[in-house]
């Protein structure tokens, strides 16, 4: 019969040699990734980078089959804030009442989705609407700044530009509730161009048939656009070249722990261990959480786009146009066009709804009247995962080993490659290069 003492010793020393199991030889470890979009991609590839044995997971068939797939193509960093802003309750109410309204508002008897709600109202004020942008302007920047690092030294390709995102105003009101955003501008030295109505022209010469529309714009010369979902899978190429392992049409069950860590998955192939696990599943990643008694407020807003070739060029908008009026934005993709908004609040519904691509094909024909072959654009819908305050979620669980990368809603395209860097160096024991802790799941448990 074995004493208690030494039962508890071989038990330890049997956990010790299943994890080294686990271990890559020089003392990397190996991290499981759940969610082959442009979040848990870029995170796949900056782990490669650092010298980490990867394994991702997807439900999918392959990568950026959902959220990322057909994304409004915008990498703008200037013009990342809340959705949680003052003002937003009575303007979204004011939409309710147009058969054409930008916002959809769709209820149901999820007490999660009314928790949500609850949390996002609580910050439509001004101190927090300026805390929460100020927290997202930043890593924005740094997104941006580490996709150019990464375009420079990998060749990736993906319809990118650098021409900028144009802000269009169809009213003095507009123009004028502008000012409070340059201030958080002014503050992070971010370059912006306020215009009037030539000056929008100039910038995007496929306007000059909508003049009498323009009261004014706001341009943000350093933003870019690109196709997400071509990034991401040359992106998930380039990490499989490089021994990143990908395994989809696997769907993730749970995360069992014990002793305060996770040290495997439980998948529909089986059962995977790992060192770290990083949980990157867009809106599902709260489910997840909530399992793991980890709440987090991160709720699905499905948006739509249509895609469709760029039949006269000198029509075409240059870049991104940014309809303030109808929240549509107009984005050229090499020899493509992506008009991309609404806000739906649906649930997990991914139904495609004809009614809603109505708005996105007025808001082109008012603007850009010379493109005129709708007819051949291809429609879709996808659920983007925001958070209540408005900043993604990028950190350490309270389980130290499982680190969550998600909740950025409309920005995940502009803010991947930060987001992923900023977690792949914290999983290495290295300080981030930007201040990072105010994005991690904590904020909401104090």
């Amino acid at each position: 019969m074995r004493c208690p003492a030494f039962a508890g010793l071989l038990q330890g020393f049997e956990l010790v040699r299943e994890l080294s199991k686990d271990r890559v030889p020089g003392g990397e470890m190996r991290v499981v990734v759940v969610g082959g979009g442009v979040i848990g991609i870029t995170t796949a590839y900056y782990l490669a980078e650092a010298g980490h044995e990867v394994v991702v997971y997807d439900r999918q068939k392959g990568p950026a089959q959902e959220t990322s797939y057909a994304n409004a193509g915008e990498i703008s960093s200037g013009y990342a804030s809340p959705l949680a802003a003052p003002g937003a309750p009575l303007r979204a109410l004011k939409w309710m009442l147009r058969k054409d309204s930008p916002f959809v508002f769709k209820p149901n008897l999820d007490p999660i989705f009314w928790r949500w709600l609850a949390q996002l109202l609580r910050n439509c004020t001004a101190e927090r609407y300026q805390a929460n942008k100020a927290l997202m302007m930043p890593l924005a920047e740094y997104s941006r700044d580490m996709l150019r690092v990464l375009r420079q030294a990998t060749g990736i390709s993906y319809d990118e530009g650098s021409h900028g995102t144009l802000q269009l105003f169809r009213s003095q009101e507009q123009l004028d509730r502008a000012a409070a955003d340059t201030s958080v501008l002014d503050r992070f030295q971010v370059p912006y161009e306020i215009l009037d109505a030539a000056g929008c022209i100039n910038a995007e010469p496929g306007l000059a048939a909508a003049r009498d529309m323009i009261s004014g714009g706001l341009r943000l010369p350093d933003d870019e656009t690109g196709d997400c979902r071509l990034f991401t899978e040359r992106l998930a190429e380039l990490c499989a070249s490089r021994g990143v392992v990908f395994k989809y049409n696997t769907r993730v069950h749970a995360f069992p722990h014990w002793k305060g860590k996770v040290h495997r998955i439980v998948t529909s192939e089986g059962v995977t261990e790992g060192d770290a696990f990083v949980l990157a599943a867009g809106p599902y990643s709260e489910r997840f959480m909530r399992k793991l008694h980890q709440r987090v407020p991160v709720y699905p807003l499905k948006g739509y786009s249509l895609t469709l070739p760029v039949a006269d060029g000198q029509a075409a908008p240059v870049s991104t146009v940014i309809d303030e009026t109808n929240k549509v934005a107009i984005t050229r993709l090499g020899d493509r066009i992506r008009i991309g908004g609404t806000l739906e609040m649906s649930g997990f519904d991914v139904t495609l709804r004809e009614e809603r691509r109505d708005l996105l094909e007025r808001s082109l024909r008012e603007l850009f009247p010379g493109v005129d072959n709708l007819r051949d654009a291809s429609f879709w819908c996808g659920l983007r995962p925001m958070t209540s305050d408005g900043p993604p979620i990028v950190g350490r669980t309270k389980l130290p080993n499982l680190f969550v990368n998600t909740g950025h809603g409309m920005f995940g395209w502009t803010m991947a490659c930060g987001s992923a860097k900023i977690l792949a160096d914290t999983i290495s024991g290295r300080q981030p290069e930007i201040e990072a802790d105010g994005l991690g799941p904590q904020r909401y448990w104090a």
